[in-house]
């Protein structure tokens, strides 16, 4: 089985730390190695990793002195791998049993593949165990590079559901350091990256349990019309870089930009039948994306999709609802 290196970005989660690293040293991976990369925690994770520095030789630290961000801590993790593999996990996360032996031993199987990623479970801020989470299938799909790039483009989301993948090491160095600007699509953008240059396996299994709480950096971005500015910001970065050479690059750029618009339209036409905020942006992003949706809706994309006649059901019958429920505080006659 090949190596492989994870770093474990930390910044005051103190409270998660023991429990991220129990779910990567009982991987049941021989050669790995695990760099905690602190951020200048104010609480107890120094401490936390100190302890357990000094009782498995698996872990090294990087103790810093002066907060540089979570982009520097992603790039010094790129920096330092060396391992045949390589993956970030955030110290608020952590991985489901079995996850590395699953990911590695496809990669060890084809050197054309570099990168794989899986299903993720999220779970709440009290989940204190990775327990037996993964579904266990053994279910493998291969994704040509080109091939998980148009599915990017024409979803306008990323294939990955969850914030790590396993990658080459080679492969990530070839791609690079995290953007900066990108607060929220910054991995979004280099899964791209790395789909640029090989081909892309989905395991079925869960992979990857990411928390949610209020100090995820996703918690800043509340409502579709952010992520849809975010999710753009990440297709102009890449078709602007290392995709601008791409022989579609063009053709895959304009189908990104039109399946936002196109989430958009259809988001804005939900949040206006259930009395929601946020309508006007939404149809003024969409309209100024693709101004053909002023004219003629998108049937098109929302019929193709595999669930369309329950999403339309959903919707009509939430809003039916809805509109019948009487006002608070007014007298029903």
């Amino acid at each position: 089985m090949g190596s492989i290196d994870i770093a474990v970005p930390n910044y005051n989660y103190g409270r998660y730390l023991d429990d991220c690293l129990d779910s990567i040293l009982t991987q049941g991976v021989e050669r790995l190695r695990v760099l905690v990369i602190d951020n200048a925690s104010t609480d107890s994770s120094q401490a936390i990793a100190r302890r357990r520095a000094a009782a498995d030789p698996r872990i090294e630290l990087r103790l810093r002195e002066r907060n540089l961000g979570a982009h520097a801590s992603f790039n010094e993790g790129i920096e330092w791998a060396q391992a045949d593999y390589f993956a970030i996990l955030c110290a608020d996360d952590m991985l489901a049993p079995g996850a590395l032996a699953r990911a590695i031993a496809v990669m060890d199987a084809r050197a054309d593949i570099d990168m794989v990623f899986g299903e993720t479970a999220f779970i709440g801020p009290d989940h204190v165990t990775a327990g037996d989470e993964a579904a266990k299938t053994g279910a493998c799909e291969i994704l040509g590079g080109p091939a998980f790039l148009e599915q990017f483009c024409r979803t306008g989301r990323s294939p990955v559901g969850g914030p790590t993948a396993v990658v080459r090491t080679t492969a990530q160095k070839r791609a690079g350091h995290y953007r900066s600007d990108l607060p929220h699509t910054d991995d979004v953008e280099m899964w791209m990256r790395l789909a640029r240059s090989g081909n892309v396996a989905r395991l079925d299994d869960v992979q990857v349990l990411a928390r949610i709480h209020a100090g995820n950096q996703s918690a800043a971005v509340t409502n579709v019309h952010q992520w849809n500015l975010e999710m753009e910001k990440a297709f102009v970065s890449f078709f602007s870089n290392e995709g601008r050479t791409l022989p579609e690059a063009d053709r895959l750029q304009k189908l990104a930009r039109e399946s936002l618009a196109v989430r958009a339209y259809w988001c804005a036409v939900s949040h206006f039948l259930r009395g929601e905020p946020g309508v006007r942006e939404l149809l003024g992003f969409a309209f100024t994306r693709r101004p053909s949706l002023a004219i003629l809706p998108p049937l098109g994309r929302l019929l193709a999709r595999g669930d369309a006649n329950q999403r339309i059901v959903a919707t009509l019958r939430e809003t039916f609802t809805r509109r019948r429920r009487p006002r608070v505080g007014r007298v029903s006659r």
